[in-house]
């Protein structure tokens, strides 16, 4: 209850000082307008401080959970300046990931990073949203695996680099970041076959619709992708002109470029050893928010399904005979009877199938790719 009085400490003053001649509690907080919680806080803020505990009292909070210390804002501070990309939820989880230390919210870690002048406002762009049809959602790791080459950009020796990366879509773990003098299709090959090697195999990949992936061919299929469907890889593309589709794998894409080329290494090795410290960081040390803050690394496991020494041989128990198509795509029933398929499918192994019409299906794996008609000596593709 308020005191009767324009100056409250002298009204207080009063009311102890009464007090203490033996005036009864009772009688002086019912005069004085108070009730006595309130006269027995003041009769034991005069016992403690004397005429100075009974100033007004400062209603700020004696701690405040948010505030960090100066060496903690300091930490803060050192561990955005070593990653520029991180954010402050990232730093808060980095630096609590040996349980040592306690940061307050993120919110006030971006406080301290904002006054230290490491932050920039950034417009919000509206979100992209995909159509995911006929795109696999990952719920464990190797359910599906992404490939793409980023961007080239410009080394400092003048030459180009042309990134190629493969990431696991469920734990966000890159699997490769091979960077290469050039789109090379034979290079490509030999990269996946390192990261199957190390890691097993993946149930789908997924690619845009570019080479080495796909080709304008028959099934957009190109000597890459028939060496993972050998493998027994189901082969998944987003639409043309989506890369949103592959969102994960694109954001991925903007942290390497940011973290490892602005600037460049001066040339193509250099560059290399670059992406292997980023990689190895980006798998064991960067959290991710989509992990609830753990690194890929805590949530990836190699598959179990391991790179068999030699192809396996397709088999094609529906059809009446398995071809082996020639060096240039052709599929030859004799030596003036042959039809070209596709040259990305050379020396590879089709199955054939006398349909009823006269005509041939051919298939390769899973995929029937058209019609060889010998009545008219023409390959109609499906």
């Amino acid at each position: 209850m308020p005191w009767k009085a324009s100056r409250t400490v002298d009204v207080k003053l009063e009311f102890v000082t009464r007090l203490l001649r033996g005036e009864r509690m009772t009688d002086l907080c019912r005069e004085y307008g108070i009730n006595r919680q309130t006269g027995y806080e003041v009769a034991e803020r005069f016992k403690r401080f004397g005429a100075e505990g009974l100033e007004p009292q400062s209603r700020a909070p004696k701690t405040i959970p948010h505030r960090m210390s100066a060496e903690l804002a300091e930490l803060v501070v050192a561990e955005k300046r070593a990653h520029p990309t991180w954010g402050p939820k990232k730093i808060k989880a980095a630096l609590e990931r040996d349980g040592q230390i306690r940061l307050p919210a993120a919110s006030s870690i971006g406080a301290v990073l904002k006054k230290a002048g490491l932050t920039e406002s950034r417009r919000r762009r509206p979100r992209a949203r995909g159509k995911l049809t006929g795109l696999h959602d990952a719920t464990a790791p190797n359910d599906v695996w992404a490939a793409d080459y980023k961007g080239q950009f410009r080394l400092g020796d003048g030459s180009h680099c042309y990134p190629l990366t493969m990431t696991d879509q469920f734990a966000r773990y890159v699997l490769a970041c091979d960077g290469m003098a050039a789109i090379d299709e034979d290079a490509a090959i030999e990269a996946s076959e390192n990261a199957f090697r190390k890691f097993g195999l993946p149930t789908t990949i997924r690619t845009d619709n570019g080479v080495p992936f796909a080709t304008t061919g028959i099934a957009g299929l190109s000597k890459l992708s028939a060496y993972w469907l050998r493998l027994g890889i189901e082969l998944e593309r987003i639409e043309p002109a989506h890369p949103e589709q592959n969102g994960r794998h694109e954001r991925m894409h903007r942290t390497l470029k940011q973290e490892t080329a602005r600037p460049a290494a001066s040339n193509l090795l250099a560059q290399q050893q670059r992406f292997a410290v980023w990689v190895d960081e980006f798998n064991t040390k960067r959290p991710h928010e989509a992990l609830a803050q753990r690194c890929p690394a805590d949530v990836y496991q190699p598959s179990v399904r391991p790179l068999p020494q030699r192809l396996p041989e397709p088999t094609y128990p529906l059809h009446d005979d398995v071809i082996q198509l020639n060096s240039g795509g052709r599929l030859c029933f004799g030596q003036r009877d042959w039809y070209h398929v596709s040259t990305a499918l050379a020396h590879q192994p089709v199955g054939v199938r006398e349909e009823d019409d006269g005509r041939w299906l051919v298939t390769f794996m899973t995929i029937d790719l058209g019609y060889a008609d010998r009545a008219t000596g023409s390959f109609q593709p499906i």
